[in-house]
């Protein structure tokens, strides 16, 4: 149909005034332009929706019918194009992250806070999922972007390194190692130990940071999630070596946490984006509060890269 939003607004605006020299004014036009919108969108239309006279203008039948609908059209218009510049100003929008367990509940908080308090009507959506669930979420496109660990590097995946943490002892404050300023590896022999599943990229990690020594951990307990373990730390069924990212904060009244050296072992974690996207205004926006964010949590070492977490 050969018709404009300007005709439309045009009929509007007659029917409100009940003139064309007062709706001309209103939409700053004058009257021959106005009028002649008025004929295009009849023509296009195929019927009157206006009945003239030397004094008034009064709408048909169908223009009264009309009327609404046309107010709608405008109304959702005008709202579709303040959604779209209120999302250009990121103050609307909602950004989605894929993001592992320990930074998701130990760090993100911390982000969102910060990010909510200058951004208060951007939505957060945060799925916390294992590293290689979440870095096929940001793939497909279900996430904007993703924390996550090193991968062996997927083709389809940019990685910005964010810290590099090492691996620490957890245990209970009345634990005879957490007398201790640090902890060899080898001293865990002693204890049972409460590892993560073989699947788990922390475990294969491990595994190959282990790997040239002629001692092997014996993993007493094994779980899947590194919260779980901690909670069996806490109640006094062994020990674990958890990456410092997954330790409460220093002033737990049960746990502590000790380096773990003889090898020191790190993960390196960071933003994971799919190659050749561009993120949303409010998801950029996210991006760059967590980078000024995150060196206030901790800083980037130079240790051993993670592999890929399953």
């Amino acid at each position: 149909m050969n018709y404009e939003l300007q005709d439309i607004r045009a009929f509007v605006k007659i029917a409100e005034f009940g003139n064309f020299h007062e709706a001309a004014n209103a939409i700053h036009l004058s009257q021959p332009a106005l009028t002649r919108r008025m004929q295009k969108l009849e023509e296009s239309l195929g019927i009157q929706l206006l009945d003239r006279t030397t004094r008034r203008v009064s709408l048909t039948a169908v223009g009264r019918d009309f009327l609404p609908k046309a107010q709608r059209l405008l109304d959702d218009f005008e709202r579709s194009i303040l959604g779209i510049r209120e999302l250009a100003e990121r103050q609307s929008g909602q950004v989605t992250l894929a993001c592992i367990p320990t930074a998701a509940f130990y760090f993100l908080p911390t982000v969102i806070r910060a990010f909510n308090l200058q951004y208060p009507k951007i939505r957060i959506r945060i799925l916390d999922l294992s590293a290689h669930e979440g870095l096929e979420a940001v793939i497909r496109g279900e996430a904007d972007f993703g924390i996550n660990m090193q991968s062996g590097q997927s083709a389809e995946i940019d990685f910005t390194p964010l810290v590099n943490e090492p691996f620490v002892l957890a245990c209970r404050r009345d634990h005879p190692l957490a007398k201790q300023a640090e902890v060899a590896w080898r001293e865990l022999s002693d204890y049972r130990l409460i590892g993560v599943g073989r699947l788990s990229g922390n475990r294969v990690l491990l595994d190959h940071g282990l790997a040239h020594l002629d001692w092997r951990p014996s993993w007493f307990y094994e779980v899947q999630h590194l919260s779980t373990s901690l909670g069996m730390v806490e109640a006094g069924l062994g020990i674990a070596a958890l990456p410092s990212l997954a330790m409460p904060a220093e002033d737990h009244p049960i746990l502590v946490s000790r380096p773990l050296v003889d090898p020191v072992i790190s993960r390196t974690l960071g933003l994971v984006r799919r190659r050749g996207s561009s993120l949303s205004p409010a998801a950029e926006q996210f991006v760059e509060t967590l980078l000024r964010q995150w060196p206030s949590y901790t800083s980037i070492g130079t240790s051993n890269p993670a592999e890929l977490e399953s």
